[in-house]
């Protein structure tokens, strides 16, 4: 076996992995992953790849259940025998990275795709997992090859805590990509304006700052609709409380439309993505909206910034701050012109930078393929 990917979960392996395997299939690759039990998923059988289930808490720190882990791996790969792994999220990174070492894999690979809820909460408790966690990644970063950063604020953090101490380990990417003929360039909606999120209903998505600035904005342009795609795990960390959501709903500014299996529809019909997310890798979401063309209002904040020229196809915000949010979502409903103009910019913006072709040759070439 050429590689073995070890994912955090069958739905990011699908979206932000599936282009990647595709084209390593293209070239005669020999390609397989692990999957978490818990968050398997059928549809991950369709990439056409074998697919091995472990057992990995999705959360926390668990010395005796992530020492299980990290030898279910090692049990895996030596029974494999990949030429390299390639791990992302947290803890494949660690445990994979470690596993693939202890089963002395030949090359290994790690991706940070954001640093979580962890290193974007403050409270003592986070702060202690932060202490332990940041000494865990730098042992499965020591264990790595080759580390892809999607943002250089993720690689300044890493480096300045200590986590990466050889800089020729990195390599930087523009996120994942995004398939810019799969999200092809659509028609603006007509009629009243749009704003869309789509994201998990997590605190740290900002969905609170979105659904405070669609509030403030209705009274004003009672005309304007205000959409939320995404699903609702209140296992998660940061999820919101089920009763938030239930009075959202019942209020009835923004419309919760639940877990979609294509949000391509449900982008046509935007006039401008928000998405004012605390931090992020490289948000997969903006990238599709800005590739069927549409302005984007996003957060001043890693990963986040990067996908918007400041004016030019969107606009940045300070994270946590509904009030600059809704001002800056009113100057697209004073001046709808601007919707138009910055539809342009962020398709030609993905073309030029994000067009997952270039982003996979990127890591096609670090990986020696």
């Amino acid at each position: 076996m050429d590689i073995l990917f070890v994912a955090g979960n069958a739905r990011s392996l699908i979206a932000n992995r599936g282009d990647l395997i595709r084209d390593m299939l293209s070239r005669g690759l020999t390609v397989a992953a692990a999957v978490p039990t818990r968050d398997y998923l059928p549809e991950v059988e369709k990439l056409g790849i074998d697919v091995y289930p472990f057992e990995m808490g999705r959360t926390g720190i668990n010395p005796l259940s992530d020492l299980r882990t990290t030898f279910s791996l090692v049990r895996l790969m030596r029974r494999l025998r990949p030429k390299a792994v390639f791990g992302y999220t947290v803890k494949p990174v660690i445990y994979g990275s470690v596993a693939a070492r202890i089963a002395r894999v030949p090359r290994v690979y790690s991706m940070v795709t954001g640093l979580g809820h962890v290193f974007t909460t403050r409270s003592a408790r986070t702060q202690a997992i932060r202490s332990i966690l940041t000494r865990l990644y730098r042992l499965g970063i020591h264990c790595s090859d080759r580390v892809f950063f999607q943002n250089p604020d993720d690689e300044r953090d890493f480096s300045e805590l200590g986590i990466v101490r050889d800089r020729g380990k990195i390599v930087r990417i523009n996120g994942s990509g995004v398939d810019i003929e799969r999200f092809a360039r659509q028609p603006l909606p007509e009629g009243a304006p749009v704003f869309l999120f789509i994201g998990r209903l997590l605190t740290e998505k900002g969905v609170a700052e979105f659904v405070e600035a669609a509030t403030t904005l209705q009274v004003r342009y009672p005309a304007a609709r205000f959409v939320a795609v995404g699903p609702h795990d209140p296992s998660l960390p940061h999820a919101l409380r089920g009763a938030v959501l239930e009075q959202w709903k019942r209020d009835g500014v923004v419309e919760f439309i639940g877990n979609v299996a294509d949000v391509r529809p449900w982008l046509a019909q935007c006039s401008v993505f928000v998405l004012p997310s605390y931090r992020e890798g490289t948000p997969r979401s903006v990238l599709e909206a800005m590739s069927i063309g549409r302005a984007i209002v996003t957060s001043d904040a890693p990963g986040c910034r990067e996908t918007v020229v400041d004016g030019v196809n969107g606009f940045l915000v300070p994270p946590r701050d509904a009030a600059s949010l809704a001002e800056v979502m009113q100057r697209f409903l004073d001046r709808p012109t601007l919707v138009n103009d910055m539809a342009e910019a962020s398709r030609r913006m993905v073309e030029e930078k994000y067009d997952v072709r270039k982003v996979n040759r990127v890591i096609m070439e670090a990986l020696g393929l």
